[in-house]
């Protein structure tokens, strides 16, 4: 499928994509897409105003009781994970950066519970960096649209997809996500509105 049309058709059905988790600074982005691994936004966004109430700062965090983030993050699943990672998070941030966020994805990956994924996502919402980190809504749409192959690493999508359109990957990146999220679902894609319908993998 030709690239153009790939992207002036996620441009029409999707002209103004924004990020779905809710934060007010970088250290609560951050914290919040870690909460997000196998859940969906909208459960994180019920915990983390619970969360940041009553741990408002990074020292707040770090000296935190595992067992009182585990009871506040429980809802969201791996809590003891989750948990351990944030605390070891927010240590590493004060310890070593002096509260600062890495703007490298690469030393940004080396933080406790972040991850390459991670911080390709945070660096495209925080600071509009020119990724295309790779979840599985993107996985899922790349595939269909005959721009991966099925069995390909997520590694191997943001490769392939970062060669295919090598510019303004921050908001293709968000458009992608909100496309397999609400309309190229993984059951029952809402085809008949998709600007793809009869051009994909599904349809053809």
């Amino acid at each position: 499928m030709n690239k153009e049309y790939i992207l002036d058709s996620l441009t029409e059905m999707i002209p103004n994509p924004k990020c779905e988790l809710n934060y007010n600074s970088d250290y609560t982005l951050l914290i919040a897409i870690l909460l997000s691994a196998q859940t969906l936004d909208k459960n994180v966004n019920k915990i983390t105003p619970i969360l940041f109430s009553k741990y408002p700062t990074l020292e707040d965090l770090k000296n935190a009781e595992l067992s009182e983030l585990e009871r506040i993050i429980h809802p969201l699943g791996l809590s003891k994970n989750k948990s351990k990672s944030i605390k070891n998070l927010a240590t590493v941030l004060i310890e070593k950066y002096d509260g600062k966020i890495p703007t490298s994805r690469k030393e940004l990956s080396t933080l406790p519970g972040v991850g390459n994924k991670t911080s390709g996502v945070y660096l495209v919402e925080y600071h509009n960096q020119n990724f295309l980190p790779v979840d599985t809504h993107i996985k899922r749409v790349s595939y269909r649209l005959g721009l991966t192959k099925e069995e390909d690493s997520v590694d191997k999508i943001e490769e392939t997809l970062t060669k295919t359109f090598k510019t303004n990957l921050a908001i293709l990146h968000q458009r992608l996500v909100l496309f397999g999220r609400y309309t190229c679902t993984s059951k029952n894609p809402k085809c008949e509105a998709c600007k793809f319908n009869k051009k994909c993998i599904l349809t053809k």
